[in-house]
């Protein structure tokens, strides 16, 4: 699909203005928490800035292009709500207020649009100039899938380990013992430190980092379109910080998300060598259209999420039975 400069142009400047619409109208003023109110309007208004946009895509580039970005969207917001998991255990673990929480997502999100863009240019460049790539991307969506249920059967997937970029700056900038507001830095007798919100923003930041090692072969599984795969996980990115106080407790109800999230990569990972060898004219291999993509995509979230908050519930039932004894 060959998409003109202007286009790119219009689409991040548009991305940009909304932004700033949205940072204007949520963070201006004292630092607050975020209302289940407010937080519902934003991410209902990013979803269906998606659903335009694509509509947009329908009207300009035809069916199947549409099919792409909505394939891609789904499932880099899929991957999305898994990553609020792991930024759930790092406000947990750091001891985040709530009202400084929303400011700590932003820059995580900006810093996140940030280095997928340079990953999507450096993954279309290289896969269109090395196509063998597209079996070492599929071979590596498998093998994580396979990771994804190893670690939820271990009960793993609650650890966040630090990785290099936080264990740098811990050892290279002194810290303060406490939150300083929503300050990144202080002076305190004439030395300049840097406080946990820096930290915790460079850890949600350099964590989302690794989770583009997983979403960008992904979505490169659904479509080679730069455009759409930069399109898809920016308008999956948009509204997360909103999503992330809309959930809540809800996450810890998604039991079974991260087995939908492993099938989904899995598929794609498979799709994307089986793609490869029809690409190399082998006769067995064949090309799975998008509309089955997107099909397996959606139907898979949705039966996770519904069985989870059936396991959810049941739990909460057992729960509450009075023991035997106590009858």
């Amino acid at each position: 699909m060959s998409v003109p400069a202007w286009a790119w142009i219009a689409v991040i400047g548009g991305l940009l203005v909304v932004l700033a619409i949205d940072l204007w109208i949520v963070d201006r003023g004292e630092a607050r928490e975020f209302s289940m109110r407010q937080a519902g309007f934003w991410v209902t208004f990013y979803v269906a800035l998606a659903v335009i946009f694509g509509v947009v895509m329908w009207a300009t580039f035809g069916v199947e292009k549409a099919g792409e970005f909505f394939a891609g969207y789904i499932t880099e917001y899929s991957l999305s709500v898994d990553n609020l998991f792991v930024f759930l255990l790092i406000m947990s673990r750091f001891a985040v207020p709530r009202a400084y929480q929303h400011k700590v997502l932003l820059v995580g999100i900006l810093l996140a649009l940030v280095m997928r863009g340079i990953f999507i240019a450096l993954g279309a460049a290289a896969l269109e100039r090395f196509s063998w790539l597209f079996y070492v991307f599929g071979a590596f969506l498998v093998y994580t899938a396979i990771n994804i249920v190893r670690d939820h059967l271990k009960g793993t997937e609650e650890e966040v380990p630090e990785n290099i970029v936080l264990k740098w700056v811990r050892r290279a900038f002194p810290t303060t013992d406490s939150f300083v507001g929503s300050k990144v830095t202080v002076k305190i007798d004439g030395r300049r430190m840097v406080t946990p919100m820096l930290i915790v923003m460079v850890a949600i930041g350099s964590t989302d980092l690794l989770f583009a090692l997983d979403s960008i072969p992904a979505i490169f599984g659904l479509t080679k379109d730069p455009f759409i795969v930069f399109t898809a996980n920016a308008f999956a990115l948009m509204g997360l910080r909103q999503l992330y106080f809309l959930l809540g407790g809800l996450l810890q109800r998604l039991v079974y998300i991260s087995y939908g999230l492993a099938f989904i990569l899995g598929f794609i990972g498979v799709k994307l060598v089986l793609e490869a060898l029809h690409a190399s004219h082998v006769s067995w291999a064949p090309e799975i259209p998008i509309w089955v993509s997107l099909s397996v995509i959606g139907a898979t979230m949705v039966i996770t999420t519904v069985a989870s908050l059936i396991k959810a519930r049941t739990t909460a039932r057992k729960g509450e039975e009075p023991h035997p004894e106590q009858v």
